[in-house]
């Protein structure tokens, strides 16, 4: 009977220490819902601390004493730009410290958060004598931690197991370095994107190399909370703001050199998804000679650019490389003697010698507006990142039509799609031809590692579209110099004979030395080594082509043509299309013919 009453009054004890546990978290939920009320009343972003990490610089400006006495607690700091939690934004206590910020130049913006949340801020008061201070919007990597970083980061695999060591770990300091390793693991990999997707169950990180994503690790929901919040404090974004798109950026300190970084936030269905872009000014550091043109497109152009008036088009989707040509452009041309001129959306690079502006809507400076502004600052040379409008096609024709040098990007599939995409941007065709002195289109693809890549026998399907292919190649136009590999790495495919295998468009004016070329050869195929993070690849390279601006194409230009007639106006010209270009490549061991397909379709 004892035992019975024993545990009859264990299980009473049992229920109601669950009880209280229960009503406790309902008087929390319900101290949360009040605040998020008051938020709403007095027009005050609401702040859940248990999301929110907690800067200490921020921190550290409100001594604990003064901060406790006022129920508020500092959490995040940009410049001068002060974020304070308070209870009561015009409590005497919290106004007494305000003013004093302010007087020391600091502006003040307030959260409501609840008196739990404060208490989880001031927790961290024990750990900020241990923090050093950082400068605000920046992230800041010693030289000691990129020396640790490149001895473990080397390869995507080590990037793989730090990231996802750390993501599993729970001690707080290890969620406070989870964004300083995904950054230091993308730039030890030279990857161009980070890529933070919230799934059902958990959130997927991912890094984008030479233009294809890869798997890094999978972090908890709990976890990606911090992370989003942190790149949201750090890039200037909203932090009670979920159900819209945000743009910000910030810098990473690396050694003596600062490297910026784009991020892009949109909301799904499991939380917002974010793109980190990361801009590496040795990405920006590739020469025209570099980019991989053939040599006769390549001498071409830069006599194209050393003109002082005219309109260089540059076409392509999005990650093509546009505006890496561009840059290569501005490089090869900037001197003392000529001004430079940008209107960009925004600065991806800084480049010295040169003026740039960035488009602002809430201020109303506009591509358009920017390059009539821009105009009367005597420019001789204007590159607009985009023409996206009549009114900026307009203003750019007029400027190339008096006496400036203009380069801008159109999106158009091809070369030959610029001149009817102008003519639907309202221009008249028979200014165009006057106008436009080049239209370009390039694509990327990566480059075979040159330390695994397969020698290997065509399929049939495969030797049929390089063969469809050469079939439209005349020998006599290619140059020694082929996108910065040598002509002669293409002898096996050149058949000297006197009786060729087949007939390819071979000059019919001259029967001096005729060349075709040879049906039999091989192509490379990716390996696996550590070099390349087992991908096969390794870098990147474009694939281009080009129509100039002669009599022919100028004529067709006043009949309002279409692509195909623009194409077989600019024949004479001779320049390889992407299609000829990339399969060179290929048979060059440049690229593979699957990665080639990836971004040009060789059967159309």
């Amino acid at each position: 009977m004892n035992e019975n009453r024993d545990t009859i009054k264990k299980m009473v004890i049992f229920d109601e220490e669950k009880q209280k546990k229960r009503l406790t978290d309902i008087r929390l939920h319900e101290e949360e819902d009040a605040v998020k009320i008051l938020s709403q009343k007095y027009k005050i972003p609401y702040l859940d601390f248990s999301t929110i990490p907690i800067q200490s610089d921020a921190l550290r400006l409100i001594p604990e004493e003064k901060a406790r006495a006022a129920n508020m607690a500092g959490y995040h700091l940009t410049g001068k730009r002060l974020y304070v939690a308070v209870t009561s934004p015009h409590s005497k206590e919290t106004e007494l410290i305000s003013r004093k910020l302010e007087k020391d130049g600091y502006v003040i913006f307030y959260s409501l958060v609840s008196r739990g949340g404060l208490e989880r801020a001031w927790e961290r008061y024990r750990e900020i004598s241990l923090a050093e201070k950082t400068p605000a919007g920046v992230i800041e990597i010693s030289e000691e931690q990129i020396r640790s970083y490149a001895n473990t980061l080397k390869t995507l695999k080590d990037v793989v197991a730090v990231v996802g060591e750390t993501a599993r770990g729970k001690e707080k300091f290890k969620t406070s370095q989870l964004l300083e390793i995904f950054i230091a693991g993308a730039l030890a990999v030279d990857a161009s994107d980070i890529h933070i997707e919230p799934e059902e169950k958990n959130v997927r990180l991912r890094l984008r190399l030479d233009g294809v994503l890869s798997g890094l690790a999978s972090l908890e929901h709990a976890v990606y909370k911090f992370v989003v919040s942190r790149i949201k404090l750090i890039s200037g974004l909203k932090l009670n703001i979920q159900n819209e798109a945000q743009d910000g950026r910030f810098s990473i300190k690396f050694g003596e050199e600062e490297i910026e970084v784009r991020t892009s936030i949109v909301p799904g269905a499991y939380g917002e998804t974010i793109v980190l872009r990361i801009l590496n000014p040795k990405t920006i550091g590739v020469s025209l000679e570099e980019l991989g043109m053939e040599e006769k497109l390549l001498r071409a152009l830069e006599r194209e650019i050393q003109k002082p008036n005219g309109m260089i088009l540059n076409t392509g989707p999005t990650g093509s490389g546009k505006t890496t040509t561009l840059y290569a452009f501005l490089k090869k041309i900037k001197t003392p003697e000529i001004n430079i001129l940008t209107i960009e959306d925004p600065i991806e690079y800084h480049l010295p010698g040169i003026t740039q502006t960035q488009v602002n809507k809430e201020k109303k400076y506009t591509f358009a507006s920017g390059l009539r502004a821009g105009l009367r600052q005597d420019p001789d040379v204007i590159m607009i990142g985009e023409i996206r409008d009549e009114e900026t096609a307009q203003t750019a024709t007029n400027a190339a039509l008096t006496g400036h040098l203009v380069l801008s990007t159109l999106h158009t599939n091809n070369a030959s799609g610029t001149i009817p995409r102008l003519i639907d941007l309202k221009i008249n065709p028979k200014v165009i031809g006057s106008a436009l002195s080049v239209s370009l289109a390039q694509r990327l693809v990566r480059k075979l590692c040159a330390k695994c890549k397969i020698k290997t026998k065509p399929s049939s399907r495969e030797k049929k579209i390089i063969d469809t292919v050469l079939k439209t190649i005349n020998p006599h136009t290619l140059s020694e110099n082929i996108g910065g590999f040598d002509k002669k790495n293409l002898e096996p495919l050149i058949d000297h004979e006197k009786k060729p295998q087949r007939d390819i468009l071979v000059d019919t004016t001259t029967k001096r030395d005729k060349k075709t070329f040879n049906s039999s050869f091989f192509v490379w195929a990716p390996g696996k080594c550590e070099r390349c993070n087992n991908t096969g690849y390794k870098g990147r390279v474009g694939v281009f082509e080009a129509i100039f601006v002669d009599e022919a194409v100028e004529k067709i230009t006043l009949q309002n043509p279409s692509e195909r007639e623009i194409k077989r106006a600019a024949a004479g010209q001779e320049i390889l299309d992407m299609k000829q270009d990339g399969v060179i490549k290929v048979l060059q061991g440049v690229t593979s013919l699957s990665e080639l397909e990836r971004v040009i379709d060789l059967e159309e």
